[in-house]
């Protein structure tokens, strides 16, 4: 009420988390990756950022048709503020320069992990996203230009090593009449997809698009049975256990392709890359697996966990490198990974699975990333025109419940990312009526034998 202000932001995250069925984490901390210490250079231009790793973006590499690769990274501003800064290519048109400025500092508060319990209100975080995006207009311009020289044709992979969270399925990109360009969210209006430097592997960008044919291999937490759903139309071998998920994920079987590893599991994440989990088992222990399958089959991997999409700093294991379960996957040989940004409500993660399961499997050579811009347009669609976004309260004081979850909704649904090749597809086969294999299959109609409860991750 009028009478303690400041507690207001904490009531609005709490009636959010009680009314729109957010998928719970395990206890972990949920933080920002702690800040850098370098330095800054003595030949530091003042009012400049100083680049850390600037380049281009591949120069002497040509790039597919109607495809545009945006390079970020890390800079330091002269302040001692911790900046970024980007280059662009795309064949076809001119090469956006390095470029950085002080309107490019590290956004904390922007991430799509803050839209979350204990966050703002999910209006204000919409507004920051696009009040950031103004500040990003050079980039949103040239953009704008590669969307009129190719069309719908055009695919845009982001190759950020920044490990600062920019929303860039967000990227708010202004209208443009002389091209008849619409005004909108970059992640629905063009392709999209991302890419962090795997260190381990002698390679920058992704390879090449990848075929990913085969049934899927799967593990279902408690709680997220539900899931198999999905999936039944397709050969499909799914676990409720994590040993026996992990072991066949180890196992090589060059007759029986496997197209998809699914896990719909909880997901926690922490600043320490010791404290990051899927289903209660760390990072730690999924990196010393072997994975066989994704090295022989080159899978598409979707994690259906909250936080599994976040890199964090490695630097209190004595390396400057991102991890996170996208990385380790890829490292493992996944051809592609789906992940979350952040904690996600569980009846859109179950819309993008059956969503994207009907697009891939209606049209398996369409690549991944289409049926995920198709996912946030129609999210974008119910949602409304962009220039309706609600206030936080309505004019008699009391906060805009239904507006806000509305916006919640939206921003759950610019949550789910792709990191891979832009032109990768995936076709699942078609395989026995049964639910799973032997002791390993969730029993009472699919909900599990383990006393699952109805929450999510």
């Amino acid at each position: 009420m009028g009478g303690e202000p400041h507690r207001e932001p904490h009531r609005i995250a709490r009636w959010l988390s009680d009314a729109t069925g957010v998928r719970r984490t395990l206890p972990g901390l949920i933080q920002r990756p702690r800040p850098r210490t370098t330095p800054v250079p003595a030949h530091a231009e003042p009012g400049e950022p100083e680049a850390l790793g600037a380049a281009p973006v591949d120069p002497g590499a040509r790039l597919p048709d109607a495809m545009a690769v945006i390079r970020v990274v890390r800079g330091r501003h002269p302040n001692g503020r911790e900046a970024f800064g980007f280059s662009a290519r795309c064949e076809g048109l001119a090469s956006l320069p390095y470029t950085t400025g002080p309107t490019q500092l590290r956004p904390a508060g922007i991430g799509l992990g803050n839209a979350r319990a204990g966050g703002e209100a999910p209006s204000e975080l919409l507004r920051a996203i696009r009040h950031w995006s103004r500040n990003q207009r050079r980039l949103a311009d040239w953009i704008n230009r590669a969307r009129a020289e190719h069309g719908s044709a055009l695919h845009v992979l982001v190759w950020d090593d920044t490990g600062y969270e920019l929303p860039w399925e967000t990227l708010w990109l202004p209208a443009d009449t002389e091209h008849g360009l619409a005004e909108g969210l970059l992640g629905a209006l063009v392709a999209i997809s991302r890419w962090t430097t795997i260190h381990e592997l002698d390679s920058g960008l992704p390879h090449g698009p990848g075929d990913c044919a085969g049934g899927i291999l799967g593990y279902y937490h408690r709680g997220m049975h539900h899931d198999i759903a999905a999936f039944r139309p397709y050969s499909h071998q799914p676990h409720t256990t994590m040993s026996g998920f992990l072991d066949a994920l180890d196992r090589r079987a060059a007759d029986d392709p496997t197209g998809l590893v699914y896990m719909a599991c909880h997901g926690t994440y922490d600043e320490r890359v010791s404290a990051l989990s899927l289903a209660e088992v760390t990072w730690a222990e999924l990196d010393e697996r072997a994975m066989a399958v994704l090295d022989e089959h080159r899978s598409l991997v979707c994690l259906n966990a909250c936080h599994s999409g976040r890199l964090v700093d490695n630097d209190a294991g004595g390396e400057e490198v991102l991890r996170g379960f996208a990385e380790l996957f890829l490292r493992k040989g996944a051809e592609g990974c789906i992940v979350t940004a952040g904690k996600v409500g569980d009846h859109e993660a179950r819309d993008l699975i059956n969503g994207l399961v009907r697009e891939v499997t209606a049209r398996p050579r369409l690549p991944v990333t289409h049926a995920l811009r198709a996912f946030r347009a129609r999210a974008l669609d119910d949602f409304g025109p962009l220039t309706d976004i609600p206030r936080t309260r309505h004019d008699d004081g009391e906060v805009d419940r239904q507006g806000q979850k509305r916006v919640l909704r939206l921003l759950y649904s610019f949550m789910f990312q792709y990191y891979g090749h832009p032109l990768t597809t995936l076709l699942l086969t078609g395989g026995a009526d049964e639910d799973g294999p032997g002791d390993d299959r969730p029993g009472d109609g699919g909900r599990g034998d383990e006393g699952a409860e109805g929450g999510a991750p």
